[in-house]
């Protein structure tokens, strides 16, 4: 599943630390969603959604 996540958080001039604490997780579970390592919880996608200011189905698509 890809993810917009990175070039949101760019534009928004956010560091990956700054979108982690702002979403109570670490650096490098935000780095790991955004290199599609790891796919977050619903309730995370919810919440990096709300920090970025869009939209789950914004954020995630399909291959």
């Amino acid at each position: 599943m890809d993810n917009g996540i990175r070039a949101k958080r760019k534009e928004l001039g956010l560091s990956q630390e700054e979108l982690a604490k702002r979403c109570g997780v670490s650096r490098q579970t935000v780095n790991a969603i955004e290199n599609n390592k790891y796919d977050p919880t619903l309730t995370l996608a919810f919440h990096l959604a709300k920090e970025l200011g869009t939209t789950v189905d914004a954020l995630f698509h399909a291959d």
